[in-house]
């Protein structure tokens, strides 16, 4: 796919983050240097940005190009028309000797960001056409590790209570078994923020073997498993070192699964009301 493609209505700095890892290293620095200074880079030419970040003037107007901007001076404008909304001067990152409040409003800030840019992200007819895959579906499989495998086991409890066959699998060795054994018209859902887990990539990889259609849950449209997964949805959030425990990227996917679940349960309203009275009142006596 075209990377450009899959960010093509997003802002300026959605778009670097969601590319950055697959650049050129060249093209690295230059989207590097925009995303930690955006409100230098407005004011500064083409010359002047090459300088600094020690690339030449066409190297520039190429990486605008490959983003998806006419040249330097169409992508300026579009950062600069979204600047007064990041907010990003006031907030910026944890730091070590930040108070708790400091911490607090900081967190709120990434995560609310988060979800505005993944909403921005996020195709209505890739959910539409993932929504109608889970519709069709015999039976369902949810894969990830770590941070995403929470996610997985969250969808896997959401679809199970409206009568969903499905698993969510979050060891690598039932992820391959269990890819394996689907069949066409199943579904498997790959999550992973980076797109690069190999294991989840490879589950992925053997589900479309064997003829299932492939999901993927992801934060970059040119990763591994975007390019394998027949249906892609993206989140937009960024990781740091004092966030690097997937803080504001699982509550971006855990909304991307709730946004699935709700779609899936308008389209099936009477039954998933029912299945939901019957678990409600399953469990109504182990509460006090």
């Amino acid at each position: 796919m075209d990377v450009k493609d899959a960010f093509e209505q997003s802002s300026c700095l959605i778009r670097l983050r969601g590319l950055l890892p697959n650049l050129r290293p060249s093209e690295q620095k230059v989207a590097s240097y925009i995303l930690s200074h955006p409100e230098k880079v407005v004011y500064l030419s083409i010359t002047e940005l090459s300088q600094i970040v020690g690339v030449s003037d066409a190297a520039i107007v190429k990486f605008a190009q490959r983003i998806g901007y006419k040249g330097y001076q169409d992508l300026k404008i579009s950062l600069a028309q979204e600047l007064p909304q990041t907010g990003e001067p006031v907030y910026g990152e944890i730091e070590l000797d930040d108070s708790i409040g400091q911490v607090k409003e900081k967190l709120f800030h990434a995560n609310i960001a988060a979800l505005q840019d993944t909403k921005e992200v996020l195709d209505d007819r890739a959910l539409e056409a993932a929504i109608d895959a889970i519709l069709g579906a015999q039976r369902i499989d949810f894969y990830g590790l770590g941070a995403s495998g929470i996610v997985a086991q969250d969808a896997q409890h959401k679809f199970l209570r409206i009568g969903f066959n499905c698993n969510a699998y979050i060891d690598t060795h039932m992820q391959a078994s269990m890819a394996a054994l689907l069949k066409k018209g199943d579904v498997a859902v790959g999550i992973s923020h980076s797109g690069q887990t190999k294991d989840i990539v490879s589950a992925i990889r053997i589900a479309n073997a064997a003829g299932a259609t492939t999901i993927c849950i992801t934060n970059y449209p040119a990763s591994q498993i975007a390019q394998e997964s027949k249906i892609k949805l993206f989140t937009s959030s960024r990781e740091t070192t004092l966030r690097s425990g997937a803080i504001a990227s699982r509550i971006a996917q855990l909304s991307v699964i709730d946004v699935l679940y709700i779609g899936v349960v308008l389209k099936k309203y009477q039954t998933a009301m029912e299945c939901l009275e019957k678990t409600r009142k399953a469990v109504s006596d182990k509460r006090f």
